[in-house]
């Protein structure tokens, strides 16, 4: 689909966006459109590798479809620095400590600021904000035949839900948010949010971690287990753990961004407690692996897009982030949003979830004119097709048939954490 760069001046440059499309099947409502968050993450990419991101009643119902946002994947894509100077660059020392490692981190986001002006250019970099990917949605409504939009977005799809239904709130006909991000938030008091969600969800981890038999934790509290963990990114601070996979060097971030990642879902905890179990006898090969999947790096050592995206949209949209060095000026100010007009939207909060803490979906329920709350009492990053047939069966009623549930909270089934969803 064709879009133009900026829609202040549409008789300009444009771009093609990259989409996907499952097709109903069976009788035909209309198309649901997805976003899969980020920013940065390929919804054309996860669409057609996880085709049961939706239950069989939505995929009768609806042509499912998704799309690279602007900057991402096959859509106008950001690109930066090498493989070989990302490889580097996601070793970065995470808690400088010295002057020294402070001097490396700002010369390392100089070199990745002044790469992406130079492979991408200003003109790109200045339009890859989410207020122009809603724009483009809303043309993307209308291209698919849907006078009003159904739409499930999770993470950062749900900023992007969010600033839609504030613009265009009587071309929505249903929206789910799904791990809520607060639009009206300031970047220092999400980070804050984040890092205790991260806290909260790791801690879950460990208690999991307990019963079983190859956990480095075992027979400690949580308390001395989190020491151990702290202790464990200390060394590889000091000294690097070593890797049978490749030369590269298992690095405190490295150890950091594994133990984030696979907080995410609780399908990736046994991987997660393998890889810590090997790297207290000093091997970070698993770790890496792990990592490396959080970054976007291939195994022929190439990264996707992801990262470079995620980078260029959040300096778009939050210029007060860390964002000093980055070669255009953004322009979008915390705001509440209030959709105005809009039916009820359906809010999902998970009560542990690491990256979109819980507190985050509740703000914006109470933000939204007809927001309307559903409770994910579970672990991990957003509810939907988790592992709760009640929160599944409350989404799809709602996305058939445009009738809002009443506010209230579900639980994963019995053994439903083990498996992995969108």
């Amino acid at each position: 689909m064709s879009v133009p760069l900026d829609y202040e001046h549409p008789e300009g440059d444009r771009i093609g966006l990259s989409m996907a499309r499952l097709p109903a099947t069976g009788r035909k409502i209309g198309s649901i459109v997805l976003n899969f968050g980020g920013p940065g993450a390929s919804g054309v990419d996860t669409l057609l590798q996880s085709k049961d991101v939706v239950s069989p009643a939505i995929r009768e119902h609806f042509d499912v479809v998704s799309f690279d946002p602007r900057g991402v994947g096959g859509s106008a894509p950001i690109h930066c620095m090498k493989s070989l100077d990302l490889d580097s660059y996601f070793t970065l020392d995470p808690t400088p400590d010295t002057a020294a490692e402070v001097k490396r981190q700002e010369k390392w986001d100089k070199a990745f600021a002044k790469s992406c002006a130079k492979r991408s250019g200003k003109k790109l970099l200045a339009h890859v904000g989410t207020v122009e990917v809603a724009r483009d949605m809303d043309v993307m409504r209308a291209a698919l035949g849907d006078e009003r939009l159904t739409y499930l977005g999770f993470s950062y799809g749900t900023y992007l839900g969010s600033l839609y239904a504030d613009m265009y709130p009587a071309r929505v006909r249903a929206m789910v948010l799904d791990g809520a991000e607060d639009p009206s938030q300031d970047t220092e008091d999400f980070i804050e949010d984040q890092d205790r969600g991260f806290e909260v969800a790791t801690e879950s981890f460990l208690r999991d971690c307990f019963k079983a038999k190859d956990c480095p934790f075992k027979g400690l509290s949580v308390k001395a287990a989190v020491k151990k963990l702290d202790r464990l990114y200390d060394r590889a601070d000091q000294s690097p753990l070593r890797n049978e996979y490749d030369a590269r060097q298992v690095s405190e971030a490295v150890v950091r961004s594994a133990v984030e990642y696979s907080m995410y879902q609780t399908a990736t905890w046994p991987r997660l407690r393998q890889a810590l179990a090997q790297a207290y006898k000093g091997d970070g090969t698993k770790l890496l692996q792990l990592a490396d999947e959080s970054n976007g790096r291939r195994p022929n050592g190439r990264y996707d897009n992801s990262f470079e995206a995620l980078m260029a949209i959040n300096c778009v949209d939050h210029p007060e982030s860390p964002c000093p060095f980055w070669p255009v000026k953004g322009s979008r100010l915390p705001k509440k949003v209030s959709a105005k007009g809009a039916p009820p939207i359906v809010v999902v909060g998970t009560t542990r979830d690491p990256a979109t803490p819980y507190k985050e979906a509740q703000a914006l329920a109470g933000q939204l004119e007809h927001g309307v709350l559903l409770t994910n009492d579970a672990d991990g990053h957003t509810g939907y097709r988790r592992g709760s047939s009640c929160l599944d069966r409350k989404v799809d009623d709602y996305l058939l048939t445009a009738k809002a549930p009443r506010p209230g909270t579900c639980r994963p089934d019995a053994k439903g954490q083990a498996r992995a969803g969108a």
